[in-house]
């Protein structure tokens, strides 16, 4: 991720971000209450410093059922605190008591009945509340580009967590598009991390060209809180004035079979950056991935800040489903050690 160009300058200051799981803490958005009755329990729990895979399947146990009757909308980072839902199918079964849960890393702080499962990717999005430590360098610089992030948003990279330890799941990609046979669970993740690698690439691309938050000759664009999008349209002042409001955004591609939707400028752009990787973009047709897109701009809501101490600045914010939170605070601060590479974080 660092080798990724920035849209707000070099990022003003050097921190720890995740020092301990509490610096870093997820709260899902569902968007929709729960119906109050139904054969799934929905449960909003906390986890600190656990997986979210093995939080249903311990969820699972202690109920008496399969792990398939278990839901979740989104896997949360390993290295936080994170307050998610989980739906537990009991099929006429009554509520075990959720209070006796037998790992102190989780609490299920509350309960109520629904009628169906909980399904990946059915949440709104995420609150976040990240804490930068042993903050360095320049503050009246730091508020600058937060104003900045405020009011033009960042590039919507995937992060780290998509692509593993050293980038390592985009390595594997390579190996299974040349033939090596890997585990379906597996090969789904891989063929995401296949289609993230291109996507960033054309932000990037994007990124140096100051063109990720303003549109190309034939853009695609994004609505903002759906997977929607449409064009080539030429741009106007109504599109002029929807790009400004933030309810579309210009769009990259999630590579697949056939041609990106995009013409003109856009899309010779695109085409270029994924015949840099053409085992990538072939091993994704091959396995006949759709073409689809992802907004290139990424508004965080609600963007608030406050230094805790000289030393400490607190960043709390709203995003939307599939968005990362280090994507946000890596345009204000560079990581004064390693990233993390746990779970994803929406």
């Amino acid at each position: 991720m660092q080798e990724l160009p920035y849209a707000h300058g070099t990022p003003p200051l050097v921190a720890h971000l995740r020092a301990t799981p509490e610096d870093f803490l997820v709260e899902e958005i569902l968007g929709y209450d729960a119906e109050g009755s139904g054969e799934h329990a929905l449960l909003w729990v906390e986890k600190r410093g656990a997986n979210t895979d093995w939080v249903a399947r311990e969820l699972a146990r202690f109920a008496g059922v399969s792990p398939v009757a278990v839901g979740f909308a989104g896997l949360k980072d390993r290295h936080a605190v994170t307050r998610q839902a989980f739906t537990v199918q009991l099929a006429g079964k009554p509520d075990p008591d959720w209070s006796a849960f037998p790992h102190a890393e989780v609490r299920v702080l509350a309960v109520t009945r629904h009628s169906r499962k909980l399904k990946r990717g059915a949440l709104r999005g995420n609150r976040f509340v990240l804490v930068l430590r042993d903050v360095q360098g320049d503050r009246a610089a730091a508020e600058r580009v937060l104003g900045a992030i405020a009011a033009r948003g960042v590039p919507n990279y995937f992060g780290e967590q998509r692509f593993g330890r050293e980038g390592s799941n985009v390595a594997q990609a390579r190996a299974m598009f040349a033939g090596r046979r890997v585990d379906r669970d597996k090969r789904s993740f891989l063929l995401s991390a296949a289609r993230s690698h291109i996507f960033n690439g054309v932000l990037a691309t994007r990124v140096d060209q100051g063109a990720w938050d303003t549109p190309l000759e034939g853009e695609i664009w994004s609505l903002a809180g759906s997977r929607s999008w449409f064009g080539p349209e030429i741009f106007d002042a109504t599109l002029a004035d929807r790009l400004a409001r933030g309810d579309i955004h210009p769009s990259g591609p999630l590579w697949g079979q056939g041609e990106p939707p995009t013409s003109g400028e856009a899309g010779a752009l695109e085409r270029e950056v994924a015949a840099r990787d053409p085992d990538l973009a072939e091993g994704l047709a091959a396995a006949r991935m759709e073409q689809e897109r992802r907004p290139l701009r990424l508004m965080p809501r609600s963007l608030h800040w406050r230094w805790l101490a000289d030393d400490v600045l607190e960043l709390a914010f709203e995003l939307p489903a599939g968005a990362y939170a280090t994507v946000v605070a890596r345009e204000l601060a560079q990581p004064a050690d390693p990233p993390r590479t746990g779970g994803a974080t929406s």
